[in-house]
């Protein structure tokens, strides 16, 4: 389809980009396909405003991931953005290239949630010590005073939580 001028920033009718469905849907080679096409807009947004990085990091896809920073995918934005769906995820990994490229460990969502508070609810507890080994300020709160240990509770992860509020001390 491409080699016959499809747009590779095609959305359904949903406005999810090609790119982000490919990539929640595990297709690798479309992926592959529609990262090698000079056309495509790497960070085009979806209607919730997520962009190919962030699901590829939700997903912990590092070729995926990889392949979107070579074309300039960004890496830091305002509000939610590819570190806090990265420590979501399962993949330490999909953490740590990001805060090599230079994510901002402290960037708050809308809400004022942290890439550790994130990551302390629904990521891996490598992810949580990772990113606490880049110096990711434990004692943040978000808009309802919630700090990481907070949210580890709420993931019932009890000892976690305890670790963390350890720490906020």
């Amino acid at each position: 389809l491409l080699s016959r001028g499809f747009d590779p920033n095609a959305r359904d009718e949903k406005g999810q980009p090609a790119l982000t469905l490919a990539l929640r849907d595990g297709s690798a080679k479309v992926v592959e396909l529609l990262l090698g096409h000079p056309q495509l807009s790497v960070d085009a947004p979806n209607a919730a405003n997520e962009t190919a990085l962030m699901m590829a990091a939700l997903r912990g896809n590092l070729p995926a991931m990889k392949g979107l920073l070579a074309r300039g995918a960004a890496v830091n934005r305002p509000g939610w953005n590819p570190l806090h769906y990265a420590a979501s995820g399962p993949s330490v990994e999909a953490v740590t290239l990001l805060l090599e490229q230079g994510a901002a460990i402290d960037a708050r969502s809308p809400q004022g949630h942290t890439a550790l508070m994130m990551a302390a609810r629904y990521g891996s507890e490598a992810s949580v010590q990772r990113l606490l080994q880049a110096r990711a300020d434990v004692r943040l709160r978000n808009e309802r005073e919630q700090d990481a240990a907070d949210f580890a509770r709420l993931g019932g992860r009890e000892k976690l939580a305890e670790e963390l509020a350890r720490l906020a001390r």
